[in-house]
C-alpha cells in the first residue's frame, strides 16, 4: 500500500525501511525511515472522515495562528509532497498524509500514573489555551455530532424502535438506566443555550496516547488532530475523566475493578485548569464533574444502540460484547455520581487556592 504513496514525497522505496506504527483503530500509520529521517505516515480512514481534505484544512489554520501568536509551540503539520500538497489520494487505496516523527519523543496507551494524567490534561488544555483568540467558526466539522448528546440519545431511540423484541428484553436493565438518566442530555441542551458556556477549539478525542511525551515523560504536544473541531470544554475533559480515572478501559467484563481514582482526577484537575482557569467561566467550571458524566453516559448510550443494531458500527468480539461495554460504562457513572459532591469540591478547592497564590504574590 505504501508502496505507491512514498515516491509522490520523493522517498524512493528501495531505499527506506517502513513497519507498522501505533495502535489505532482508525487510521492505519506506518513509521518509515529514509535518508536519515524518519516520518509518520498514515492512511485516513475516509469511511470515518468523509471529507479528509477538511482535516487537512483545519490543521493548516490552526497551523498558521499558531506560528504567528505561539511561534514556540510545537505542532506538528504534514510534510508537503513534491507537488506542494499535504495530501497524497489514490482512487484504489484513500488519501494518506505524512509528518517529521519528533526526536525523541514517544506515546503511552494507557494511563500509568498520576504524573501522566496531569501531562496529558496540561496539554490539552494548553493546545485550547494557546488558540483561545482563534476564531473556531472558522473550523470544518470532520465529524458532525460526534459529542451532541442530544443528537446519540436520538440514535438511541431509533435503536430501540428498530431492534427486536429479543435484545429489548436482554438489555431491560441497561434501557432502563439510560432513560432515568435522560436529564443529563437536558442539562447538554442548556448548555448550547447557555452564553456562559463558549465553543472553543476542542481536540475531542483526549486519550493519553494523543499526547507526545519526551524522554522524561513531560508532555510535549497534542496529535492526532483529525477530530480537532468547534466544541464545549466538556468533551475534552470528559473524555480525559472518562478514560484516566478508572484502572480498567471500556473492555473489562470483571467490573469489580472499576473505581473512580480521586488522585488521578485531582491530576486532570490540575493539569487542566492549570492552563484553562482564567479561560473557563464560573457555570463551566461548575460544570467540571458534568464532564465526566456527559462522556461516560454518552459512550454508554453508543455502545447500547449498536449492541440493538446488531454491532454494526464497533463490532464484537465475542458474543454480547457492546453490551458488556454499555454495562461497563454504565458502573462507571454510578461509580462517579457516589463520588460527584466530593470531586466537585476538589474543583473548587484547586481553585480557591490558585487564587488566593496569585493575590499574595500580587
Amino acid at each position: 500500500m505504501w508502496q505507491k504513496v512514498l515516491p509522490a514525497y520523493g522517498i524512493n522505496i528501495k531505499d527506506c525501511s517502513v513497519q507498522l506504527f501505533g495502535n489505532g483503530l482508525i487510521n492505519s500509520t506506518w513509521r518509515v525511515t529514509a535518508g536519515g529521517k524518519i516520518f509518520i505516515l498514515q492512511r485516513i480512514n475516509h469511511q470515518v472522515f468523509k471529507n479528509p481534505q477538511a482535516i487537512a484544512g483545519n490543521i493548516q489554520l490552526l497551523a498558521t495562528y499558531l506560528n504567528k501568536h505561539a511561534p514556540g509551540y510545537l505542532f506538528t503539520t504534514p510534510v508537503k509532497t513534491l507537488s506542494n500538497e499535504e495530501l497524497v489520494h489514490d482512487t484504489e487505496l484513500g488519501y494518506f498524509r505524512m509528518f517529521p516523527f519528533v526526536a525523541g519523543s514517544h506515546t503511552v496507551d494507557v494511563v500509568n500514573s498520576t504524573a501522566e494524567a496531569y501531562e496529558a490534561a496540561k496539554q490539552f488544555g494548553k493546545f485550547t489555551k494557546l488558540l483561545a483568540g482563534f476564531d473556531c467558526t472558522q473550523l470544518q466539522e470532520t465529524l458532525p455530532d460526534f459529542h451532541n448528546l442530544s443528537f446519540r440519545y436520538h440514535q438511541f431511540e431509533n435503536a430501540l424502535a428498530g431492534t427486536t423484541p429479543e435484545l429489548i428484553e436482554q438489555s431491560k436493565e441497561s434501557i432502563d438506566f439510560i432513560k432515568a438518566n435522560y436529564h443529563l442530555t437536558e442539562i447538554f441542551k442548556s448548555i448550547k443555550k447557555s452564553p456562559a458556556f463558549k465553543k472553543r477549539v476542542t481536540h475531542h478525542d483526549t486519550k493519553i496516547s494523543n499526547i507526545l511525551l519526551d524522554e522524561d515523560n513531560n508532555g510535549l504536544c497534542v496529535i492526532d488532530l483529525d477530530t480537532i473541531m468547534p466544541g464545549y470544554f466538556i468533551s475534552d475533559v470528559g473524555d480525559m475523566i472518562r478514560t484516566y480515572v478508572s484502572p480498567v478501559s471500556e473492555e473489562e467484563k470483571d467490573f469489580s475493578k472499576i473505581e473512580i481514582r480521586e488522585d488521578y482526577f485531582a491530576a486532570i484537575v490540575e493539569g487542566y485548569l492549570g492552563e484553562m482557569q482564567y479561560e473557563l467561566s464560573k457555570e463551566e467550571i461548575d460544570h467540571f464533574v458534568y464532564a465526566g458524566k456527559f462522556m461516560i453516559y454518552m459512550q454508554a448510550i453508543r455502545f447500547l444502540a449498536d449492541h440493538l443494531m446488531n454491532n454494526i458500527y464497533y463490532g464484537a468480539s465475542y458474543p454480547n460484547h457492546n453490551l458488556y461495554r454499555t454495562n461497563n460504562q454504565i458502573t462507571l457513572l454510578k461509580k462517579l455520581i457516589e463520588k460527584e459532591v466530593k470531586l466537585q469540591q476538589q474543583v473548587h478547592s484547586f481553585i480557591q487556592k490558585n487564587v488566593e497564590d496569585k493575590s499574595t504574590a500580587a
